[in-house]
């Protein structure tokens, strides 16, 4: 019965947490078609520099002790409110440090408009450390369905804001309005929908003993911030702000595809994990599942998405976007590889393996550091940096499998077998549809037929070679649509 149980909560939490990652993803792409066409690069470009400082000064209140409440068995009020109080104290001072940076750093960059941004929309950091707590609550529950309403609800509503303001003509504000009530209104709506409050306890030793996970999952979301956030910095410096806006679109549309997926993957396999974390057999059939499944899911979109980008960026965000079409396509190939690192790498968080979490991050990040400064140095090309970032994704993925072997005995025979061949279905099915779009053709037409096509063909070849990916889901699917009529 405790297998099943665990079965279905992670069932249950993969249908309410792909239904709110796909349901986001696809209101964020409307919401982004539009602001695209009524504001300019630059204006994107601005935000993007903000946006670096921001994410970096994220992760101190977001990652690391969320996850160690919920890796923690025996977390408690006690844990949850002392953790609590913590954040709120440190994205406070947080908050005044980049308050006064915004000075410099404007004078860095040679942008005035910098100052005033940059300030406001560091506001979301407090308001990040409360949501964090709500997020690791929820997630020790295994509730997902919090997370819907209220991704949903912040997702809409901070899109309205920031299209009514584009509309009227207000520019950078938009974007900035859109990026901090989408903060407000997701903690808000999680406030009044979970049913946990904080209570006025502290400990100090609990909070060591937090400390002593969290510091370590911490240190590695930083590296992983400062290293995926350093391009923009260079771009926004070395180029210009149109370079940082076209490069920074060409990631957009992948990553939101394949962050999605793979927060979908986090959110569920990480507490599924440490629930069961002392059955090894059970978390390596969870990590394979997830791979597998990650692998099925992530690689038709990606590289169907790269396969139609013209026609896509044509239709959509119109011929003055066109030069972020390259960028748009090699980070297709980048995030392509990114559901091998996470299943493995939340297995490794779970089993309380932080240190080795931790130490695979130092060294993934000085290889791309030391790429980084290779590609900006001798090519002096963004294209060069953002190919760059393709091998640092390769080699990141290679080093994880000799890992996995050792940690979960997940051999390398494996390893390949579960992503092989949804990958060699995808890249048939992209050949195919990249052909039809070279005839000359509406682009309107052509990006449907593309889509209708490669779906169709996806599908096809998926239930002709019986992959068990697709009978897992077509399964899966039915299930839940008995269940909805038995309603």
């Amino acid at each position: 019965m405790e297998k099943k149980g665990i079965n279905e909560k992670i069932v249950g939490g993969l249908i309410w947490t792909y239904a709110e990652r796909m349901s986001s993803q696809i209101v964020s792409l409307i919401i982004t078609i539009i602001l695209a066409r009524l504001l300019t690069p630059e204006e994107y470009g601005i935000v993007s520099i903000v946006t670096v400082f921001i994410v970096l000064a994220d992760v101190f209140v977001v990652n690391g002790f969320g996850n160690a409440l919920i890796q923690k068995k025996d977390a408690d009020q006690i844990d949850f409110s002392t953790v609590f109080f913590f954040n709120i104290l440190f994205s406070a001072g947080i908050y005044i440090v980049l308050f006064f940076l915004a000075e410099p750093i404007a004078l860095f960059y040679e942008i005035e408009i910098l100052i005033p941004v940059l300030r406001i929309m560091a506001i979301r950091i407090p308001i990040a450390g409360v949501n964090s707590i709500q997020q690791a609550y929820v997630s020790k529950k295994m509730d997902f369905k919090k997370f819907f309403f209220a991704n949903i609800w912040g997702t809409v509503l901070s899109g309205m804001i920031g299209i009514v303001m584009a509309y009227c003509g207000m520019g950078v504000w938009a974007l900035v309005a859109q990026n901090l009530s989408n903060t407000i209104i997701g903690t808000v709506v999680l406030w009044f929908t979970v049913k946990w409050r904080p209570k006025m306890v502290y400990s100090h030793e609990r909070m060591k003993r937090l400390f002593n996970f969290g510091s370590k999952i911490l240190a590695s979301s930083l590296l992983i911030a400062i290293y995926s956030n350093v391009q923009d910095l260079i771009i926004g410096k070395k180029f210009s702000s149109q370079d940082l806006a076209y490069s920074n679109k060409g990631r957009q549309f992948p990553s939101l595809i394949a962050t999605n997926i793979n927060t979908s993957l986090t959110k569920v396999l990480f507490p599924a994990v440490a629930e069961c974390q002392d059955d090894l057999q059970r978390v390596k059939h969870m990590t394979r599942k997830a791979i597998s499944i990650g692998t099925y899911v992530l690689a038709p979109v990606l590289i169907g998405f790269a396969a139609v980008a013209v026609p896509f960026v044509e239709v959509l965000l119109t011929e003055r976007w066109l030069p972020c079409v390259v960028y748009l396509r090699i980070m297709c190939m980048v995030y392509l590889l990114q559901p091998i690192q996470t299943a493995s790498l939340q297995a490794m968080k779970a089993l309380g393996k932080s240190d080795l979490y931790l130490k695979l991050e130092i060294i993934k990040k000085m290889v791309g550091i030391i790429i980084l400064f290779v590609t900006v140095t001798a090519f002096d090309s963004v294209l060069a940096i953002i190919w760059g970032s393709l091998i640092v994704e390769i080699f990141s993925t290679i080093i994880n499998i000799p890992v996995n072997k050792k940690l979960l005995g997940y051999n390398y025979l494996e390893q390949l077998a579960d992503v092989g061949t949804s990958l060699i279905i995808s890249i048939i099915t992209g050949v195919i549809i990249y052909g039809i779009g070279l005839f000359q053709i509406d682009s309107l037409i052509a990006l449907i037929l593309q889509v209708v096509c490669g779906v169709i063909l996806y599908v096809f070849i998926s239930k002709i070679t019986r992959n068990e990916n697709y009978k897992y889901l077509e399964n899966f699917l039915k299930i839940i649509i008995k269940k909805i009529r038995g309603r």
